[in-house]
């Protein structure tokens, strides 16, 4: 039974970060469905850690636990082999309407493909490329809440984030 101090942490240091967990969950599980149960999941896990865990980094400790998560759901739920990305109608929900950033109908093509092949390039990173670069790129983590959230030390992030920019840019095509 959680008390009523862990519930107004969990309000406090959990809820801001919500936002961060689905995006994190999302891109892991490559699935928006998938990411509510995951993210739901992990709001447990925090809210009966937090009668007892000092936390100093709500944030990276939030995002630890939704990675940690994230790969329990996963083996539960996935073949070992296969993990899924989401499909067409999902990179679509994520989009913004480029008719307002664009002039011309041939620009809005264009930054239509080009946002499918960024979305495309990030979801065929091996895992532990993508998590360390979602983190990073999307969530703006530091390399040190990264480390703290993935538990790997700062070298290792960098070198993470280093090879999954290069796997980007070799994916589209702009590598040497």
């Amino acid at each position: 039974m959680t008390s009523e101090t862990a519930r107004r942490r969990f309000t406090q240091q959990v809820l801001p970060h919500l936002d961060d967990a689905y995006s994190l969950a999302r891109w892991l599980t490559g699935n928006a469905t998938d990411a509510e149960d995951v993210v739901q999941e992990a709001c447990l896990r925090a809210l009966k850690a937090l009668d007892g865990a000092l936390v100093e980094n709500p944030r990276a400790w939030l995002l630890a636990i939704v990675r940690n998560s994230t790969f329990t759901w996963l083996a539960r739920n996935r073949p070992h082999v296969l993990v899924l990305s989401g499909g067409e109608k999902e990179v679509r929900a994520r989009q913004i309407d480029t008719q307002e950033l664009v002039s011309t109908p041939e620009e809005a093509l264009i930054a239509k493909a080009d946002r499918e092949s960024v979305t495309a390039a990030i979801e065929a990173l091996p895992l532990v490329f993508k998590e360390t670069l979602v983190m990073r790129e999307i969530n703006g983590l530091s390399y040190r809440e990264i480390a703290e959230a993935t538990g790997a030390p700062i070298g290792t992030v960098m070198s993470r984030l280093a090879r999954a920019r290069a796997l980007l840019l070799a994916t589209l095509g702009q590598g040497s």
